[in-house]
């Protein structure tokens, strides 16, 4: 395909027996183990409208054939949404990151995977198209279940749009992993205003706790607009039993996770607030 109006006009064709190919990274190991059989393999790498990353007003499009390694250098996504840059070099291997989508790893919605978990974090607005046009979803309500999205049939994922980087607005990214390049056990994705020392507007999102990323709203209540110290954090790490549904696997058990979910919390603020690193870094380590 070299053109959207043709990849529609594809999958009205084929309907649910095709299956899209851009970076292949999920695609093709699931075909290869014979998880998915489609009838057609619909290739949209040569559709240049899926490219590219560009500034529209006070918002940053990403294209949805964007490589995890374009997100890693690009000098707009380091300026404008620093969290993804930093998410992305702990996506995988670097041969993996040179081929694999943002759109892709959007679309596979796996629970453990970095990207959906920025989205949630990042506010961003995901954009979908059909040939009956364009619609806007919430990066919170894309992902409705495991490997499950707000994407219906006949449609695709051309771009992310997220709002650019305000003043004062930090960010961190912090996974725990087995090793480099495995998927995670326990993520979070955060951003958050920070004034005088304060927390405002936090939004830390989690990953591999459950079927979809989760933001922990409950949580960050018990953080923003307060003077941060240990019992502040511990409260906060007690809240995130009311929202994560972590599972047990052969990774990991559910308690093992819900504990590394709070270790992560308590690191996140911490960071967020070098300037109180002294006496939060005794609660951090918890």
């Amino acid at each position: 395909m070299t053109s959207q109006a043709e990849t529609f006009a594809a999958l009205q064709r084929y309907g649910e027996g095709a299956k899209l190919l851009a970076g292949g990274q999920s695609l093709v190991p699931a075909l290869n183990l014979r998880l998915l059989s489609p009838a057609i393999l619909i290739d949209i790498n040569d559709v240049d409208e899926l490219k590219g990353i560009s500034l529209r007003a006070n918002k940053l499009r990403i294209g949805a054939l964007t490589r995890h390694a374009e997100i890693e250098r690009a000098a707009l996504i380091a300026e404008h949404a620093p969290l993804l840059k930093e998410a992305a070099r702990h996506i995988a291997h670097p041969a993996i990151r040179n081929r694999g989508t943002m759109g892709g790893s959007l679309v596979n919605a796996d629970p453990a995977s970095e990207l959906p978990a920025c989205m949630v974090a990042l506010g961003a607005e995901i954009v979908l198209a059909s040939a009956a046009g364009e619609r806007r979803v919430p990066g919170g309500d894309f992902f409705t279940g495991l490997y499950e999205t707000a994407i219906a049939p006949g449609e695709i994922l051309t771009a992310v749009e997220i709002p650019i980087a305000r003043q004062n607005e930090r960010y961190v990214f912090m996974e725990l992993a087995r090793r480099v390049g495995d998927y995670a056990l326990v993520g979070i994705a955060c951003q958050a205003e920070v004034v005088d020392n304060v927390l405002h507007d936090l939004k830390p999102a989690f990953f591999a706790v459950g079927t979809r990323p989760i933001l922990a709203s409950a949580a960050a209540t018990r953080i923003i607009g307060r003077q941060i110290d240990a019992a502040c954090l511990e409260e906060a790490a007690a809240a995130l039993d009311e929202e994560l549904a972590p599972i047990n696997d052969l990774q990991a058990s559910a308690a093992m996770r819900m504990h590394l979910a709070r270790v992560l919390l308590r690191r996140a603020v911490a960071a967020l607030l070098p300037e109180l690193q002294h006496c939060l870094q005794t609660a951090a380590r918890a």
